[in-house]
């Protein structure tokens, strides 16, 4: 067992893990690496399902974890814009392959998401 910053972990990949988990961090890294940067807003409307509420709790751990930061464009109206940190920055190659595999599984399948990636907006 690991223990590191009073958590244990199984092994490397258990410490990966714990940064990524959950369907929307890897999404959210995902988008701000191909984007690299967004607004809330449009981070919300990237991912149709999420709530507001699940997306700020998302985006505060991603920044507690020190993968994304928070700028703050304007008080008011309140504008804020987000981007990778280096560290976040490191987990591009992950979520490109993430990307890559799911284009080719799709493919396996019958859908050429490169192709037709306007249908599934």
């Amino acid at each position: 067992m690991i223990t590191l910053h009073e958590k244990t972990f199984t092994c490397p990949i258990d410490v990966s893990l714990s940064f990524i988990n959950g369907k929307w961090k890897v999404l959210i890294l995902g988008h701000l690496h191909r984007f690299h940067q967004s607004s809330f807003s449009n981070l919300r409307e990237q991912m149709p399902g999420i709530s507001e509420k699940m997306l700020t709790q998302q985006l505060k751990d991603l920044e507690k974890d020190q993968l994304i930061v928070k700028h703050v464009l304007s008080a008011k109206p309140y504008r804020v814009e987000y981007t990778l940190t280096p560290l976040g920055q490191s987990l591009s190659p992950v979520t490109a392959f993430l990307s890559q595999w799911g284009i080719r599984y799709l493919k396996d399948n019958g859908i050429d998401y490169l192709k037709d990636q306007h249908l599934y907006k």
